[in-house]
């Protein structure tokens, strides 16, 4: 008689079977077995090494709610990624969700500590992808400062998927005296941008060959819960934030209005674009104002500390080309107006169709 086989207890990356011998995800992976275990195990805990998910379980249970100062607020947000392809130049898929969900649960001014995530899996995923993918994730946590404290893993069959799905939950606090939101814009406040417009879905355009030539256009994912803490450090009576990744900026700007019951006026010649999204832009017959984004965002603050504003998102890296682009008019039905270059006004609505489908 055999002895029983000893494996080694949950945390750490440890695998007591082979993943599989073709290097691919296979159905077995969502079995809730040996693959699975293994999976777990040699791949996911490489890169994700928070003792609460390393624990095994399958909830974690996080003290630091306990230890939060009266009245400090819970914030979360849910966010699924769905993007092709999934690799793109200045990013990937694991990247995108990591940034993407630290973004909007900071946009409340929260202090973002946590993430949840699910993989979904098509069977032939090749696993040297996945790792690429997960070490992305890996380096966004650490730079975001956030953990990613529990997970799970489906695997469908071939043909039900595309490579990989990445769904997220975010987790922050927010002391009670942040009342930051999309309902919260005044007349007379100032529009800032923290960069450059329409970088994200020219990047996917490119990696998808819609361009019909080459640039050197970078995905802006970004964390920017950073940028989001040093400006709230100086200018905490700022109003407004939000990242405007689908739709745009345009549309992210005609819900803020809508929100607020505001109008708000827009300067063209003051929103930047960078000269390559703009050419693309014009032989794709798309306008960069609804162009998607993913590491940019906007503050609507008090007029009297735009510049201060201003100044604090130039110094950060993610806001370096940051620019005033309008201001907020009186009370309305909320409405977006743009002055364009040619000295003309048009009203701006939200996005009616998809432009880029899959993008983020």
């Amino acid at each position: 008689m055999t002895d029983t086989p000893q494996y080694p207890p949950m945390q750490g990356p440890v695998c007591p079977v082979p993943i599989n011998p073709k290097d691919t995800i296979v159905i077995g992976h969502g079995s809730g077995g040996l693959l699975t275990q293994s999976l777990i195990k040699g791949v996911f805990q490489k890169y994700f090494k928070s003792p609460l998910l390393l624990a095994g379980n399958d909830a974690a249970r996080v003290e630091m709610l306990a230890n939060l100062p009266a009245g400090w607020n819970l914030v979360t947000s849910a966010d699924a990624h769905i993007v092709t392809p999934i690799i793109f130049p200045g990013g990937d898929i694991g990247r995108l969700a990591v940034c993407g969900t630290v973004n909007d649960v900071a946009m409340l001014g929260a202090d973002v500590r946590y993430l949840t995530v699910t993989f979904i899996l098509e069977e032939g995923l090749s696993l040297s992808v996945l790792e690429t993918i997960l070490n992305s994730m890996a380096q966004a946590c650490r730079e975001a400062e956030v953990e990613i404290i529990a997970a799970d893993t489906k695997v469908t069959q071939k043909g039900q998927c595309d490579k990989i799905f990445i769904s997220t939950t975010g987790i922050g606090f927010s002391d009670p005296h942040t009342k930051i939101g999309g309902e919260q814009a005044q007349p007379g406040d100032i529009v800032l941008l923290s960069g450059t417009i329409g970088d994200h879905g020219i990047a996917v355009a490119e990696a998808r060959g819609n361009l019909g030539f080459q640039s050197n256009v970078q995905s802006d994912t970004a964390p920017l819960n950073g940028l989001v803490s040093d400006l709230l450090r100086t200018v905490p009576e700022v109003h407004v934030l939000r990242d405007p990744t689908r739709g745009g900026l345009a549309t992210t700007l005609v819900e803020i209005a809508q929100q607020s019951c505001v109008d708000i006026a827009l300067e063209e010649a003051a929103i930047p674009v960078e000269a390559t999204v703009s050419k693309a832009c014009e032989l794709l017959g798309l306008d960069p104002l609804y162009m998607a984004n993913e590491g940019k965002l906007l503050a609507i603050v008090p007029p009297e500390q735009a510049n201060y504003a201003l100044e604090v998102l130039q110094k950060h890296p993610y806001g370096k080309n940051a620019a005033a682009i309008g201001k907020v008019e009186g009370k309305s039905r909320g409405r977006l107006w743009l002055k364009t270059k040619l000295g003309t006004t048009r009203v701006l609505d939200m996005l009616a169709s998809e432009m880029l489908p899959r993008i983020c």
